[in-house]
């Protein structure tokens, strides 16, 4: 393959980025997806420092690639992570759910490449102008906490590109090649995957919530706590809760203390499907087995080339 900015960028082989996940992407996947020539990203936002840290050294020792962390920086404990990132010498580091002016000139004094995960233009410009070296454009149709923009990957990138200046990264509802050469033709340089690996071997989620994402079928998944932070869920009797709350109005006190403390960690680690919070993308029923990460990797490359070879020949 001819290399093209976000390859070089990152010092990959295939453009394709393994998405930072709570609660399932420790240092397996990572290694796992780095390894097999993508990039492989551990998720910082379900992680005390000392747990970061570990992962971090393990990821270390299970490749020599290229790896990265992402860190939500909404949480409060920001601080010590970005410092034991700098301390281990983390070459890429993707911040999410935050202000890129924050850590973004503290990372980059540290040699880190710095990427920007956003839902809109706007936001990409204002990353841009921080000194972000790449941005994610994540779509509404992505899993976990989403933009209020509710703006489609479809729609968000060809607006994102026209505009910036450095390298795009594509993100939601990509699971295929097929996918990531639509991204490419909208103009992205990269894509990041998350649901398709949430379905690995290799990820840290409960069994039970691997085979309720293959299980999933158009529809299974939606939208909630707006009045909070936007989320994509699986349907299941918490979701059940949540919509009767915001169906009768309820406030945000009451949806906080009906959402509580680790719901997440209860259904997508912990495996309670019925009364955890199970994140995860539209893109879910479009996935119908686990198989290892680094397949994942090849299969999504192999049908990218196949794809737009066979675009090419449409009209010749």
């Amino acid at each position: 393959m001819q290399q093209n900015r976000i390859t070089t960028l990152f010092g990959i082989q295939y453009p394709i980025i393994q998405a930072g996940m709570i609660w399932a992407s420790g240092w397996r996947l990572a290694a796992a997806v780095s390894n097999a020539g993508g990039l492989g990203i551990i998720g910082a936002g379900s992680m005390y420092p000392d747990v970061l840290r570990a992962h971090i050294q393990a990821c270390k020792s299970a490749t020599n690639k290229p790896f990265g962390v992402n860190v939500p920086l909404l949480y409060p404990d920001t601080g010590q992570l970005m410092q034991l990132i700098i301390e281990e010498k983390v070459p890429i580091v993707f911040t999410s759910a935050g202000s890129p002016k924050t850590w973004t000139a503290t990372l980059k004094q540290a040699g880190i490449t710095v990427v920007q995960v956003v839902s809109s233009t706007a936001l990409a410009l204002k990353s841009e102008a921080a000194g972000v070296d790449a941005i994610v454009a994540e779509g509404f149709e992505a899993g976990g906490h989403n933009g209020r923009e509710e703006t489609t990957t479809m729609v968000l990138i060809p607006a994102v590109a026209a505009q910036l200046r450095i390298p795009l990264i594509a993100a939601g509802g990509i699971a295929s090649g097929k996918a990531m050469a639509a991204a490419f033709a909208l103009g992205a340089e990269g894509v990041q995957v998350g649901s398709r690996f949430v379905a690995t071997p290799e990820a840290s989620v409960h069994h039970l919530f691997k085979q309720a994402v293959v299980a999933a079928g158009e529809g299974d998944t939606i939208l909630a706590l707006k009045k909070l932070t936007p989320v994509r869920l699986l349907k299941n009797n918490f979701y059940d809760a949540i919509k009767k709350a915001e169906d009768s109005g309820a406030d945000i006190d009451t949806l906080k203390t009906l959402l509580g403390r680790a719901r997440a960690k209860a259904g997508m680690f912990e495996g309670n499907m019925q009364d955890g919070e199970l994140e995860i993308g539209q893109v879910s029923a479009l996935i119908k087995d686990i198989k290892p990460a680094a397949d994942v990797v090849l299969e999504i490359w192999t049908e990218f080339i196949a794809a737009t070879q066979q675009l090419g020949r449409l009209f010749t």
